[in-house]
This record gives structure tokens, sequence and C-alpha cells, in this order.
């Protein structure tokens, strides 16, 4: 298998150490193109390990003289030039991808599904709370056609009216 020159493999990372204390760690040895601490899925922490991609063939070679071995937040560095991703079966389909990818890819959707619940939750409420207003209305016009139907068509309580405007007149 061959090896990528440019791109180190990082292990025995402290779990305090993110992309930029790898990527400060790294940069005296010469420009950067790339870092990635890969993340469990079910932790949302990275790995354990991470990769460096270097500008230059070179200086990936400083770097990994200098920092295999070395120490980082307490914990010995194993630094060696990284494999490429590729899994039995040639690069095809979801093994061409750098396992971050998928992870990325993973949350993302994870958010975008997070996302599209909460708003169908909220169109939900909306639906309810304009459904139960509505209902409210045609209840209260119901129940006003009821005191104005009862008022209108029952001749004794005409009557008491036209007798109570009379003595209001006077």
């Amino acid at each position: 298998m061959a090896v990528q020159k440019n791109t180190l493999y990082v292990g025995g990372l402290a779990e305090e150490v993110n992309e930029t204390i790898l990527h400060s760690a790294f940069i005296p040895f010469g420009d950067i193109k790339d870092v990635k601490t890969p993340l469990d899925q079910a932790t949302q922490k990275h790995r354990s390990f991470g990769f460096v991609t270097f500008l230059e063939k070179e200086d990936a070679s400083a770097a990994m003289d200098n920092m295999d071995n070395a120490e980082l937040y307490g914990r010995v560095l194993t630094v060696n030039y990284a494999l490429p991703e590729k899994i039995k079966g040639g690069e095809q389909g979801w093994a061409a991808q750098p396992i971050w990818a998928d992870a990325d890819t993973w949350f993302e959707r994870q958010q975008q599904e997070e996302e599209m619940q909460r708003m169908q939750a909220e169109n939900r409420a909306a639906m309810q709370a304009a459904e139960d207003l509505h209902r409210k209305k045609q209840a209260e016009e119901r129940d006003g056609e009821k005191e104005d139907d009862t008022n209108k068509n029952d001749p004794m309580a005409m009557a008491e009216a036209e007798v109570l405007n009379q003595k209001n007149s006077t």
C-alpha cells in the first residue's frame, strides 16, 4: 500500500486537543493544507487521532521526524505517514470518501432532520391554534344567533322590550 508522503497520521491525541491545537503544533514545520480529527458519531468527540496534510512532502517529513514520540497535552504522539483511505475492493462508494466526510454529512443530515422536525412541530402548533380560533369564533357566532333569534321570534320578549323602551322614553 502506497503511503501519502504529505499527509501524516497523528495518534495518541489527548481529549482536549482540537484541530486548531493540532494545526498550531505542526505549523512550525511548514505550510499546512488541511487538519482533520475525525469524530466518533456517538460521543461527537475525536477518536484520539488526526491527520495533518502539508503542502510540501519535505515539511511533512520534518514534522514526522520531530513530532513522533513528542508530547502534546501530556500524551506521547505517534506520527507516521498516513495510509490511503481505501477498503478492499478499490475506491468505490463511501470507501472512496475520507472517514470524516461521512461524519460531517451525517451530522449535517442530523441537523437538517432536527430543523425539519422543529418546523413541522411549529406548523402543527400554528394549524392547531388557527383551528381552535376558528372553532371559538363559530361557537360565538352560534351563541350570538341563539340570543338574537330568541328575542326576535319570541312575542313575549318583544312585548317586554317594547314596554321597557316606552318606560325609558318617558
